[in-house]
C-alpha cells in the first residue's frame, strides 16, 4: 500500500478517469474534486470524494488537506468562462499553504515555453487553437506562467491528442517539441503517476507522446 495521498482534480474527464484507475491499481489513496458526486459510479475504500468546484478556493482548500501530491487532469467545462489559471492559482495557493510541494498537471500543445522549438505543424496547431479558442488558449498560458511564479515542485505535461484506450506503445518526452499526433490515455495515465517520485521535470514543461 502506498503512503502517498494523491488529490486528483478533473477525475472524471478522457484523460483523468484512466488516472484515476491505474492510482487506484498501483494502491495510492485519491481525493477526488468532483461537482456532482451523485454521478460517480465508481466505488472504492481508496477514494474519498470532495465535492466542490476547481474555480472555489475552499473547496480547493479542503480537497488537499492531508494530500501529498496533487494531479490536475482538469478541462474546460463546455459553456463556461475559462477555468485553467483560477484553479491555478487556487490549487497553487493551497498547496504553499498546506506545505504540498508536488503538483503535476496536463496542457495542450498551445502552451509555449522559453525551450521550445516547435515544429511548423506544431506552430499551426497553436495558431489554430488561439484562432479557435482565444480565451481558453490564453488562459492556458497564464497558468503555466502561474506554475513559473511559484517555488512548488510543478509539472506541466503538454499533449498532443489523447487517445482513450487501454492500448499502449512507445513513448518519448522532449521539451523542445512535439513530434508525433496522439498519446494513448493509458500511456499518460502510467507517465504521469511515473512523475509522483521522479524529479527529472521539476519546474519543467515536458511534450508527452507516442511514437507510431
Amino acid at each position: 500500500m502506498k503512503t502517498n495521498t494523491i488529490a486528483v482534480i478533473g477525475g472524471t474527464g478522457k484523460s483523468g478517469k484512466y488516472l484515476v484507475q491505474h492510482l487506484l491499481e498501483k494502491g495510492y489513496k485519491i481525493k477526488l474534486l468532483l461537482r456532482t458526486p451523485e454521478n460517480f459510479k465508481l466505488k472504492d475504500p481508496l477514494i474519498e470524494i470532495v465535492k466542490g468546484d476547481a474555480r472555489d478556493y475552499h473547496s480547493i482548500h479542503i480537497l488537499l488537506k492531508g494530500c501529498n501530491v496533487v494531479m490536475s487532469a482538469l478541462s474546460q467545462p463546455v459553456g463556461e468562462e475559462s477555468i485553467f489559471s483560477d484553479a491555478a492559482k487556487n490549487i497553487t495557493q493551497s498547496m504553499i499553504s498546506h506545505g504540498i510541494k508536488r503538483y503535476i498537471v496536463i496542457a495542450g500543445l498551445n502552451v509555449d515555453t522559453p525551450y521550445d522549438q516547435k515544429s511548423l505543424r506544431v506552430k499551426q496547431a497553436t495558431d489554430w487553437m488561439y484562432n479557435n479558442y482565444p480565451k481558453t488558449t490564453k488562459d492556458r498560458q497564464v497558468e503555466y506562467e502561474i506554475l513559473t511564479k511559484t517555488n512548488l515542485d510543478w509539472t506541466l505535461v503538454r499533449l498532443p491528442l489523447i487517445i482513450q484506450t487501454t492500448e499502449s506503445f512507445e513513448i518519448e518526452t522532449s521539451l523542445e517539441d512535439c513530434k508525433g499526433e496522439s498519446i494513448s490515455a493509458t500511456n499518460l495515465a502510467e507517465f504521469l503517476i511515473s512523475q509522483i517520485d521522479d524529479t527529472s521535470y521539476n519546474k519543467q514543461s515536458p511534450f508527452l507522446y507516442n511514437l507510431l
